[in-house]
């Protein structure tokens, strides 16, 4: 059990705190609830673009990371569809200089002309580095584009394209930061070795004068069901062998049948005693590698299922879409077995709590949980009451033929 305690500033900024006496350290999360989702169609890309800016300094802290390290801490950051998160680690004694450079980039970072510069160019080049220099880089690019027509969660966080962040200006970066990161749209995390009663005092210290954002949250739209299945083709330059995916669109995160929908990924592909890995990998010919895995997004994502297909074989890509086919069919028509489920719980409870040791995680964790408002120690119970009723009316449920979106991603050569 994690234990913590809570409050709300003023201001809307929430806290929570995690104490941990046998630790000389303090991890800190400030997570804001803003991500791709939040762009533009024709803008993409400025979300992940204001995490590095926000490490180009403030009003009163012209070098964010030098201050961090004469803490003897360290920090970094992380952006996704649906968050952004800042987070530190220091000795407990030093907690007060987090404080003090979060809540001043909150309040009032520099954006110069500079620094925009620099990291848009930065941002540019990671771009080229992961998404059109490697092999399958741009798979989620494709996926997100055939499964998503109306909702925000069709381009990926890294942004559509580089034209996208070679044409932001830095007016309309402010503009972005200013209606999203403020106080009323964020969760302060702190686990480690400091008193939940000197957190609220530091942090109304810090934050309390910042004022609150009042924008109102934006409405998304809803992506609409397909009412037939979709089909996409495309040839990559630096992939090795062709690779499969059929996805289904499935509930958002805290939504009935999520778990169940996570535990499925796990039935099929986790662990070496997985169907897939004992059916597809152990004893068959037309897979060196095939996994499961669900988006576990804020917002309704989507389960898929993937795999590289084996060079050699005839017919390869009707072979191998026919052969994940014939396992997501057993699924559903047959079920699973009780020992299944059992295994996958235990394997889920096991790995979620070795997950959450460290005070970072913890603290990550609890940010994640007061921004999407669930209990951090519920979690495991929730997996446990999952029964084989409910986990195959899911999986009937989430695996209709007339819903699939079907990738192939073919080498040029």
């Amino acid at each position: 059990m994690i234990r913590s305690s809570s409050a709300t500033l003023d201001n809307g900024l929430r806290i929570v705190h995690h104490a941990d006496s046998y630790t000389p350290m303090v991890a800190v999360d400030l997570l804001y609830g803003v991500g791709a989702r939040d762009e533009d169609p024709g803008h993409t890309g400025i979300a992940h673009l204001l995490e590095h800016m926000m490490f180009g300094g403030s009003a009163n802290v012209p070098d964010f990371d030098r201050h961090t390290e004469r803490a003897c801490g360290w920090n970094n950051a992380w952006t996704s569809n649906d968050f952004t998160s800042f987070y530190s680690v220091v000795p407990a004694e030093n907690i007060e200089t987090i404080f003090w450079l979060e809540s001043d980039r909150m309040l009032q970072p520099s954006f110069t002309s500079e620094t925009f510069d620099v990291q848009r160019q930065v941002v540019i080049e990671e771009f080229k580095q992961t998404c059109l220099n490697r092999p399958y880089a741009t798979l989620g690019h494709s996926l997100r584009a055939l499964l998503y027509q109306v909702h925000p969660y069709r381009w990926p966080t890294i942004g559509l394209t580089p034209d996208h962040i070679a044409s932001l200006t830095l007016d309309r970066v402010r503009t972005f930061f200013h209606a999203n990161y403020t106080p009323d749209r964020a969760v302060l995390s702190v686990a480690g070795n400091i008193a939940f009663e000197r957190v609220v005092e530091l942090a109304d210290k810090w934050f309390g004068n910042i004022p609150r954002g009042n924008v109102p949250r934006r409405i998304l739209p809803a992506e609409p069901l397909p009412d037939a299945p979709r089909r996409l083709t495309v040839k990559g330059a630096n992939e090795p062998q062709t690779s499969i995916t059929i996805a289904y669109p499935m509930m958002a995160h805290g939504c009935e049948g999520y778990e169940a929908a996570d535990i499925i990924t796990d039935i099929l592909a986790a662990g070496r005693a997985s169907r897939f890995h004992q059916n597809l990998i152990a004893q068959g010919n037309v897979f060196t590698e095939a996994d499961a895995s669900i988006l576990g997004s804020d917002q309704p994502g989507y389960i898929m299922v993937n795999g590289l297909i084996a060079p050699g074989i005839d017919n390869p890509e009707e072979q191998a879409e026919q052969t994940l086919l014939q396992q997501l069919s057993r699924l559903t028509d047959d079920g699973i077995t009780p020992h299944e489920l059992q295994r996958a719980v235990n394997r889920f409870e096991s790995r979620f709590r070795y997950s959450k040791a460290g005070i970072l995680a913890k603290a990550q964790a609890l940010a994640k949980a007061a921004m999407q408002g669930y209990d951090i120690n519920s979690v495991t119970a929730r997996y446990r009451a999952l029964n084989v009723d409910h986990v195959n009316a899911t999986a009937r449920a989430l695996l209709r033929p007339d819903r699939s979106a079907t990738l192939l991603y073919r080498p040029t050569h």
